[in-house]
């Protein structure tokens, strides 16, 4: 993967008719690709498909038995979208590709382990879906409004110096803050496989001199992760850590410290307007990188 590529902001899918040439280029030219779109976009267009039984594949019992019609639907088109996703990078047709779960929950495409990564995020209306042909992805989204109470969660999010850089921030800053380093920490430990099975108080971020989130372990397995946080639709934080299994390590320790290995000028920065409730109102287009 080229330094001076841009990885790119999370990509608005629609429907079934993509823009998939879009994805599909994102995808050659960095690796990997993040699709995001609403369950309300999609619904008609997988309901009506002669083909759900076989796009929902072995979910489908699954989608049967889910009580609340909301969740149902919901359910069965985040999965109609990731094997589109999946299908639109990999060349071949949605209905051809099973999907199975690792013992964490993470996604995994049957017959393609090492060659395409998948992970899967929806919150409200909101579904993401990641690929990634270099290494392991994962995926996180939180409403900008949501209020998590750093009070009560701060021992089982944060590590002590979090925590102590928290509490020193204002109430709305800290809350603004404490949300981006959940969605973080989720997505990384969605990659890892874990997923909530692993506690976020073992996982240490810091940030570098641009704002962006890098783990606070420095080992060259610790420079082999990039992550970025967008603001998409206005509403949602997107964080998405990812892992190169290929990436020149020890180039990395050249680049400075405070960058990921690998991150170069011009690559999505993560950074975070201080108060949550503008991030609201902010009129950005969809899938605008969030920026302090």
């Amino acid at each position: 993967m080229s330094g001076t590529q841009a990885f790119g902001a999370p990509l608005h899918v629609a429907g079934p008719e993509g823009p998939w040439d879009e994805v599909c280029d994102r995808f050659e030219s960095v690796g990997r690709a993040v699709v995001h779109t609403t369950w309300g976009e999609w619904l008609t267009a997988a309901l009506l498909d002669p083909e759900l039984r076989a796009l929902l594949g072995r979910d489908r019992p699954r989608y049967r038995h889910s009580p609340a019609a909301a969740g149902r639907l919901a359910f069965a088109v985040s999965r109609v979208v990731m094997k589109h996703t999946a299908a639109a990078v990999l060349g071949t047709a949605p209905a051809a590709l099973d999907i199975a779960y690792l013992p964490g929950g993470q996604p995994a495409l049957r017959g393609f382990g090492g060659e395409l990564w998948l992970s899967l995020a929806h919150t409200e209306e909101l579904i993401v879906v990641a690929v990634s042909r270099g290494g392991p992805v994962g995926v996180d989204a939180e409403a900008v409004t949501r209020r998590v109470s750093f009070e009560a969660l701060q021992g089982q999010v944060c590590t002590p110096q979090e925590a102590e850089l928290l509490a020193a921030l204002p109430e709305d800053r800290r809350a603004a803050r404490f949300l981006r380093l959940w969605t973080l920490k989720e997505a990384y430990t969605k990659a890892l496989g874990q997923g909530m099975r692993r506690s976020f108080a073992t996982v240490g971020f810091c940030w570098d001199g641009d704002g962006r989130a890098v783990l606070a372990d420095d080992s060259p397995a610790a420079r082999a992760w990039s992550f970025t946080t967008c603001l998409v639709r206005d509403r949602y934080l997107v964080s998405e850590a990812c892992r190169d299994t290929g990436r020149d390590t020890a180039r990395g320790r050249g680049q400075g410290t405070g960058h990921v290995a690998g991150q170069a000028a011009g690559q999505v920065e993560d950074r975070l307007r201080d108060d949550p409730g503008p991030l609201a109102g902010t009129g950005l287009p969809p899938a605008q990188t969030v920026r302090s």
